[in-house]
């Protein structure tokens, strides 16, 4: 039965293939044809560019595992953290375009990271072929309980009123969330002071602790603490509510008509890759996601399901990169 596996060192098989080279990875079987009819006939590599465990880790495998069965061969899933994602992104931009390559692209590394770091190992338009959006996911604004603020008009007027008395917290400098609370200070001049860290666990345990005041990050970290009290949620960013707590409203319904930043997960091939395959992955991906159970399970972790064409993709990774670039020149952010 096809299924997703992590890599597993100790399994001879495994050895030789997944921990090979990167030189010798991208190099084509002898013989292979990428865009006969028998794709895939061999299992399929699926980069995620982050530890296991996190945000993107679950999108990977949920999208996978269906996946996987439907192509009748395994899509391995091979975490490959460091450099804030990069890493896992260069592999895939120097492997073969052959459909048995593939890397998660996360909003930071496609969209913002090309206005952040002056050289970037990869160019997140020409070096890879969009398979699909597979997700976005609205971050959330949350508090600590000490701060006497319910909606986002008394958040702002508070940060106004005190200046640098707010501190707001992100899992890293320049993520969605930091980003956010930038635009934030430029559009309606709030003052809240930004606290950077390199992860999602220690910004919970500080913001429960109440050393720090104020959250921009994913649902998934909060939302057992939103549920027992223990923060309170004032906003999501995205476009709708979310059905992972529909009574919470939006940014833009609250306080900035028309405001939308969400992260957002999606999978890419190497550059060259023929559509006949990106097209094929893209709807098995699709119908993955639309599984009853898969979509259960990431509805109540607040994604927001896409499963878009590869033009469509394409077109919105533009999109975005330029979206973006306004938001760090303004912002004054540095990659760390």
């Amino acid at each position: 039965m096809p299924a997703v596996h992590a890599r597993k060192l100790p399994l001879l098989a495994a050895l030789f293939w997944w921990a090979a080279p990167a030189g010798v990875w991208a190099q084509p079987a002898a013989g292979s044809s990428p865009a006969s009819a028998n794709y895939p006939s061999r299992p399929i590599r699926f980069v995620v560019p982050f530890a296991p465990g996190g945000n993107a880790d679950t999108i990977a495998r949920n999208a996978a595992q269906k996946a996987a069965d439907a192509l009748g061969q395994q899509m391995v899933i091979d975490n490959r953290s460091g450099a804030n994602g990069n890493i896992g992104m260069e592999i895939v931009a120097r492997a073969a375009p052959d459909g048995y390559t593939l890397v998660l692209g996360y909003i930071a590394n496609v969209a913002i990271a090309p206005s952040l770091v002056a050289k970037l190992p990869y160019d997140p338009v020409k070096d890879y072929a969009p398979v699909t959006l597979l997700a976005t996911a609205p971050n959330i604004i949350v508090v600590h309980p000490s701060v006497q603020v319910r909606t986002m008009k008394e958040l702002i007027a508070l940060s106004k009123a005190k200046p640098k008395s707010i501190n707001f917290s992100s899992t890293i400098v320049a993520s969605v969330g930091h980003l956010t609370g930038e635009l934030f200070n430029t559009e309606l001049g709030a003052d809240p002071q930004h606290v950077p860290y390199k992860g999602s666990a220690q910004v919970v345990i500080d913001l429960l602790a109440g050393q720090i005041q104020m959250l921009i990050g994913g649902m998934s970290s909060v939302m057992p603490h939103i549920k027992a009290g223990r923060l309170r949620a004032i906003a999501v960013t995205g476009a709708q509510r979310s059905t992972a707590v529909p009574e919470v409203p939006t940014v833009a319904e609250s306080l900035m008509p028309g405001f939308e930043a969400t992260a957002w997960y999606g999978a890419l091939a190497p550059a060259g890759t023929p559509p006949a395959i990106t097209a094929r992955l893209q709807g098995e991906f699709a119908k993955a996601l639309a599984a009853p159970d898969v979509k259960q399970r990431l509805d109540n972790l607040g994604y927001v399901i896409v499963a878009n064409t590869p033009a469509e993709f394409a077109a919105y990774i533009k999109t975005e990169i330029a979206k973006w670039a306004k938001v760090v020149k303004a912002s004054g952010a540095k990659a760390q």
